[in-house]
């Protein structure tokens, strides 16, 4: 009974194995039909087809004339009187903001105060009252 088993055991591998390998070479079983009007296969189909232009366009690039930025000019806006202190703190000059034309915005403004309120300490005063009256020159 041994031996038996032993030989069905080899049979059904034998079996098996050449089962594999019929699957793995050249079955051309497809359930995917080709659709209607494709080519017939190409000899290399890993390659992209070259790029045609649907309208024609020329194979070279015409680049366009740089465009002259003008340059900005920092402004100072006037000195800030401190209250607390009683001075007259200069303000930093301001770069050229994000608005049209390189005006300053409400938010370069107040980050421009927050930098001036860092930059001047015990000078400043009150930190958030120099701010808001920054922000409000």
């Amino acid at each position: 009974m041994p031996r038996f088993s032993l030989i069905a055991l080899l049979t059904l591998t034998a079996l098996m194995s050449v089962q594999a390998a019929y699957a793995q070479s050249g079955d051309t079983y497809s359930i995917m039909r080709p659709e209607p009007g494709r080519p017939a296969e190409l000899p290399e189909p890993w390659l992209p087809p070259k790029y045609v232009s649907p309208r024609g366009t020329p194979e070279h690039i015409v680049t366009p004339p740089p465009i002259e930025v003008p340059e900005l000019r920092a402004t100072v806006p006037p000195q800030l009187y401190v209250p607390q202190t009683g001075q007259m703190v200069p303000n930093l000059p301001s770069i050229a903001g994000a608005g049209p034309g390189g005006a300053e915005t409400s938010q370069d403004r107040a980050m421009r105060c927050v930098n001036q309120a860092g930059v001047y300490g015990s000078m400043a005063g009150d930190r958030n009252t120099y701010i808001g009256s920054c922000i409000n020159q």
